[in-house]
């Protein structure tokens, strides 16, 4: 090799370095700008026995919201289904379909606001922590946590609140010391098709227990399946956090379509605000 050869090398090794990133980058673009351009369905990444959620009936609120922004985009609506377990994400919105060009769905229409593993849009709604009641039961007259502290001491002895462990209602019911009044819950049970804290819905309907305390859009949904059911919305404080932004998330990387999903969600905020007070989902200011 002579010296004007290895010159040329040297000079084209980083050339074609910046080259191929480059092209890479470019590729990419073209990707993501042919996905947005060339969408011809609404690919929802959901769990099919996931109420309130979502479901395979499309009941869930938030099938719903897949509704109102479809329509916005004028396009039909293609659900990929996987269990919202550990593992969600990385098989639905990071998986690459075995069918078609891309991925197996592009968005995911509840996730926590600014959730690590995805692109999220700004909150389209917060919700909080409730306490559920038996309109009938012993818990019949609460209207505030505060309430529930309030009682006579040998009526507070007597209740049980059902509750998932290490959740931030067994956090409060610790702070306040009422260690014997918890009546505590697997957080995920074997059997898939069981919605959201069936069993403490069950036993919370059926009088086993006086009270549960979940999450908001799930204590909406007790008193949608039970109208004897009633639920007081607690109230974050400092050590004790109970609500939580939620927002629709899509993957890293893909602005324009984030940018996309978030102006409908702002422009049809009035409507999601129907769709979640429909749900009895407890809202709180953002």
């Amino acid at each position: 090799m002579n010296a004007a050869s290895s010159a040329v090398i040297g000079i084209g090794r980083p050339f074609l370095k910046k080259a191929a990133a480059f092209f890479f980058s470019f590729s990419i673009a073209v990707t993501y700008a042919y996905a947005d351009e060339e969408r011809t369905v609404l690919k929802v990444c959901a769990d099919p026995h996931y109420m309130p959620f979502s479901s395979e009936n499309l009941d869930g609120f938030e099938n719903k919201l897949a509704e109102i922004i479809a329509k916005e985009l004028n396009l039909e609506i293609e659900y990929t289904w996987f269990p919202q377990s550990m593992g969600f994400i990385r098989n639905t919105l990071r998986k690459r379909s075995e069918t078609d060009p891309g991925y197996r769905c592009d968005i995911v229409m509840g996730v926590p606001a600014e959730y690590e593993l995805a692109n999220t849009t700004k909150p389209y709604f917060r919700s909080v922590y409730a306490l559920v009641v038996n309109k009938a039961g012993p818990l019949k007259d609460i209207a505030s946590m505060d309430d529930v502290l309030s009682l006579p001491e040998s009526e507070l002895d007597a209740i049980k609140i059902g509750l998932t462990e290490r959740s931030p209602g067994a956090l409060w019911l610790a702070r306040n010391k009422l260690f014997t009044q918890m009546a505590p819950y697997i957080a995920q049970v074997g059997d898939p098709t069981l919605f959201i804290n069936q069993e403490i819905y069950e036993d919370l309907s059926a009088g086993n227990i006086d009270g549960a305390i979940v999450w908001g859009p799930v204590a909406g949904y007790f008193t949608k399946l039970d109208p004897n059911l009633k639920l007081i919305a607690m109230e974050s404080s400092v050590g004790i956090k109970l609500d939580y932004a939620i927002s629709a998330g899509v993957r890293r990387r893909e602005d324009d379509w984030k940018n996309q999903i978030e102006t409908i969600l702002q422009d049809k905020a009035a409507e999601i605000s129907q769709l979640l007070e429909e749900f009895n989902i407890p809202v709180v200011e953002n």
